[in-house]
């Protein structure tokens, strides 16, 4: 395997070298930030989610087994992940996995602060770097000078020098192939892949590790016989082109392979983030009431989640309801602070439903983010006002 910087006589990028694609995650960041203010939890299994509905035990601490509510599960230790625990779980089902788990409120102030300053200790050593989110960077390492694996190995050692954190990275030449190197060996990963490694140490894998096959293209493939990558890598272009379209079909193709020509966006900032569900049959305003209002209670959870995740505050929040026939209406409110929280998301998606006639059959919910700003360019006021709020417009619902 031979990437680009690995010779000592030239640590430059020759005309037909590959490129060295840098994935960096940190490792179930929010948690391992509430680790360095609690230390005293480490090895234990801690939940970050929700807000604090129950006294604390003895120790301080809230026991998942004493949660009730709606909230979601944000990310967890690897202790608790053990129990089958996942980000974007419900917390009640969380609690019968893992009741003894440790729950935490998340404290996303400090998740920013932390993330600038690992993302800061990176860019001095590697400047060109596409920013993920909260807690993952892509970085292109093709002109740093330096063996590859001692790169990254200085790279993780940066993190943890600045914030105390562990990361996990993948040095691949393209950033599909970098995404799933990262997993490979987490926590605390290093895992270096030429595209000659693609059939040892990716085809093994399920369809779904790659960033791109979501939940519904997975269960296709699966019903197809089609189980992990290197089953679809053998799969046949024009086969995969019939039953999944041109684009996403000849991409899957590609994707199997380990190929991947995007370049690096390193100005890229998303003008909105948004969350939607189509139902499997329509629902009424009225007579589905406690399913709709279960819906979107969990969209605008998972809304917050996305939100801190990357770091966004949103000065705007949109409704979007599509009825049985298809029409489609969407409303907007605009925010004299902007948010992130699920509690705020909820009151402005009350507001717009005020807002829009709810006497048909419903096939579809979103909500959406938008006007978004970075959560380290944002200074509070002294007081913040709350979003107005009416009555749920979903009849007798706790919205």
């Amino acid at each position: 395997m031979t990437l680009p910087g690995d010779s000592t006589a030239d640590d430059g990028r020759g005309p037909t070298e590959p490129r060295r694609i840098a994935h960096l995650d940190m490792d179930a960041y929010f948690a391992s930030v509430e680790l360095l203010r609690y230390p005293e939890l480490r090895g234990q299994p801690v939940v970050i989610g929700g807000r604090r509905t129950a006294p604390a035990d003895s120790g301080g601490f809230q026991r998942l087994r004493t949660y009730a509510g709606r909230g979601v599960v944000t990310t967890a230790t690897y202790e608790a992940r053990a129990f089958g625990v996942r980000s974007g779980m419900g917390l009640m089902k969380a609690a019968a996995l893992a009741p003894e788990a440790i729950l935490l409120p998340g404290d996303f102030e400090t998740y920013s602060r932390v993330s600038r300053t690992f993302k800061a200790a990176v860019a001095a050593i590697a400047p060109r770097i596409e920013d993920r989110g909260i807690d993952e960077i892509y970085l292109d390492l093709t002109d740093v000078p330096g063996e590859t694996r001692a790169l990254a190995q200085r790279l993780k050692d940066a993190v943890r020098e600045a914030t105390g954190l562990s990361c996990s990275i993948g040095v691949t030449p393209n950033k599909l192939l970098a995404k799933l190197a990262s997993e490979l060996q987490k926590p605390d990963g290093l895992t270096v892949l030429g595209l000659e490694d693609v059939p040892a140490r990716i085809w093994p894998l399920p369809c779904a590790a790659i960033n791109g096959i979501g939940p519904k293209a997975s269960a296709k493939l699966e019903a197809l016989q089609i189980r992990t990558i290197g089953e679809l890598a053998k799969a046949d272009p024009a086969w995969l082109v019939d039953r999944f379209g041109q684009s996403y079909g000849a991409w899957l193709h590609e994707a199997a392979h380990g190929r991947d020509e995007r370049p690096l966006m390193t100005s890229r900032e998303p003008k909105s983030i948004s969350r939607e569900t189509t139902f499997e049959r329509d629902l009424h305003p009225r007579q589905d009431r406690a399913e709709l209002t279960r819906i979107l209670l969990h969209l605008c959870e998972r809304l917050a989640e996305d939100l801190a995740r990357k770091g966004f505050l949103a000065r705007t929040v949109g409704l979007k309801l599509r009825y049985e026939d298809f029409s489609t209406v969407t409303r907007d409110q605009a925010l004299a602070v902007p948010i992130a929280e699920a509690d705020a998301l909820r009151e402005a998606v009350r507001t717009c439903l005020r807002r829009v006639p709810l006497d048909r059959k419903l096939r579809l919910l979103g909500i959406r983010a938008g006007s978004l700003i970075r959560v380290d360019e944002f200074r509070a006021p002294a007081k913040t006002p709350r979003p107005g709020v009416g009555p749920g417009l979903f009849p007798d619902s706790d919205l």
